[in-house]
């Protein structure tokens, strides 16, 4: 046997993402990159790792065991590295952190220059939709999420961050313009978030509130998506202001001006009352709160504009 850290992390990674494609876009490497790296791993071995039926990959029973020990060899070398930076009286660790899609337009301004000022601190950030970020909590997987919608079912300590709002928009070139009426709205084609998104509840809650019935709708996976469709005028939609600057700015969407818009919510960065943090997350926390706003008037003032 003559496999390599990295062989590790790189099988580790696939074996979390069930795809070689979204392993080299985490690990910022090319997709063939990656496959050599699984064929040389592979080699090693006399017993299959992975299997491809069809175009999906998966890993083997004894691909599973051998990713549980990779888990285990990777956290060793970490936590040598992590006593190594303590003795040497640097702030050393892992910060886990999950985020819904739409905070990843906000979590790089609050992480960024704790980040750089603390070489010692890795990051893992995992960016995905309300419903998995609430279980990545509740499993103790990580140590803080960002959400705009709070867990009634969990025990949890919280800063609140910044305003979340959500406008309804459309494109540029819809030829709907200025306040429109409660039966307008009903003939719009909408555009959803897939099941499980914070986004899509605040939306549907909307509706349901205001007693709107709705005409064509079309679901899609992510606020990128969303926004893309809606440009091509595919139809409108509910969306967080936070992620459609760039698109305002160049006049690539519009906000339409409907009663009861927009709706308001705060980003809250969280954790398990219970959880006993680590130094380096609790250095966050602390800088969090002492940095917070000035990290809002520094970066977000165009947000705090718009109304």
């Amino acid at each position: 046997m003559n496999y390599t850290l990295h062989q590790l992390q790189v099988f580790l990674k696939i074996t979390q993402k069930q795809s070689i494609t979204k392993a080299a876009e985490e690990m910022f490497l090319t997709q063939p990159a990656v496959s050599i790296q699984l064929k040389n791993f592979q080699d090693q071995f006399s017993i299959p790792l992975t299997e491809v039926v069809g175009r999906k990959l998966y890993v083997t029973d004894f691909g599973k065991e051998i990713a549980e020990a990779a888990e285990s060899i990777i956290n060793q070398v970490h936590a040598i590295n992590y006593k190594t930076l303590s003795y040497e009286g640097s702030l050393a660790g892992r910060l886990k952190i999950s985020i819904v899609s739409t905070g990843k337009y906000v979590m790089p301004f609050f992480l960024s220059d704790f980040i750089n000022s603390n070489k010692g601190v890795e990051l893992s950030m995992d960016v995905t939709n309300k419903s998995k970020v609430v279980k990545s909590l509740e499993n103790n997987e990580v140590d803080f999420a960002l959400v705009s919608v709070l867990p009634k079912h969990l025990k949890i300590s919280r800063v609140e961050l910044m305003e979340n709002k959500l406008f309804l928009v459309g494109s540029s070139k819809s030829k709907i313009k200025g306040k429109i009426n409660k039966k307008l709205f009903e003939q719009l084609p909408l555009i959803y978030r897939e099941q499980g998104s914070a986004t899509r509840a605040a939306m549907e809650g909307y509706i349901k509130e205001n007693n709107l019935p709705t005409s064509k709708q079309i679901e899609l996976t992510s606020n990128e998506a969303v926004k893309q469709a809606v440009m091509a005028g595919l139809g409108y939609s509910i969306m967080p202001l936070i992620g459609i600057k760039n698109e305002l700015l160049n006049n690539d969407l519009q906000i339409i001006d409907v009663k009861g818009l927009p709706i308001s919510t705060t980003w809250n960065l969280i954790w398990l009352s219970s959880k006993k943090l680590s130094p380096a997350a609790t250095a966050f926390l602390e800088y969090v709160r002492l940095e917070k706003e000035h990290i809002i008037s520094e970066h977000f003032n165009w947000f705090q504009s718009i109304k």
